[in-house]
């Protein structure tokens, strides 16, 4: 059921080109499952990383992954500098995974909207079960140190790839049924939410 508080706002740039679609990609039904799947991950770390900068300090990128058998894991890339760290997780991202079923990337950034520079939580996606399914997604969020306090916008999908046209709301949908799955991200999420951006 579509919930009006919890949509995501899909910016101009949709379909990345450079990627385009692969050879034996899963058809239909089964495609839309696994970015499904990939996207609840994307939200369960998303409430993670919300949670993490909540009280104000940097995010360590965080790599997590969905196994075949539906284990969730996750490992911080703590490098000398945080741009290194998501480096290293954009490099991992793209490799063979074999043993995944999908995984996600989530450092912390800035990006420019129509209201100006904001911090945001960027998340990078993909299903591995589906060959060149991936998707790029933004929360952004003001700091802590805002004269207004923390609060959390609207998540914004930048791109996506290896998909014809996407179900929106399904995706939206599966996005916070990750973020509320997450007890304590969920609770500060909801708090802070601030819809306007």
């Amino acid at each position: 059921m579509a919930r009006p508080d919890k949509n995501i706002l899909v910016m101009d740039r949709q379909e990345s080109p450079e990627r385009g679609e692969m050879n034996g990609m899963p058809s239909g039904h089964a495609q839309e499952e696994l970015m499904e799947q990939a996207i609840e991950l994307a939200g369960f770390f998303a409430a993670h990383a919300v949670w993490c900068v909540s009280e104000g300090e940097a995010l360590v990128p965080m790599l997590a992954h969905l196994d075949r058998s539906g284990v969730r894991s996750m490992s911080r890339l703590v490098a000398n500098r945080l741009e290194e760290g998501v480096e290293e997780g954009k490099r991992q991202l793209e490799a063979d995974a074999y043993d995944r079923a999908c995984a996600v990337l989530v450092y912390d950034g800035y990006i420019t909207l129509e209201s100006g520079k904001t911090d945001a939580l960027f998340i990078d996606i993909r299903a591995y079960g589906a060959p060149g399914s991936s998707a790029t997604m933004v929360v952004p969020y003001r700091h802590r140190q805002s004269t207004r306090g923390f609060a959390v916008h609207r998540p914004k999908l930048l791109e996506y790839a290896g998909m014809d046209s996407p179900d929106y709301q399904t995706w939206a949908d599966a996005f916070f049924r990750g973020v509320d799955s997450h007890q304590q991200g969920a609770a500060i999420w909801n708090e802070a939410s601030d819809p306007s951006l």
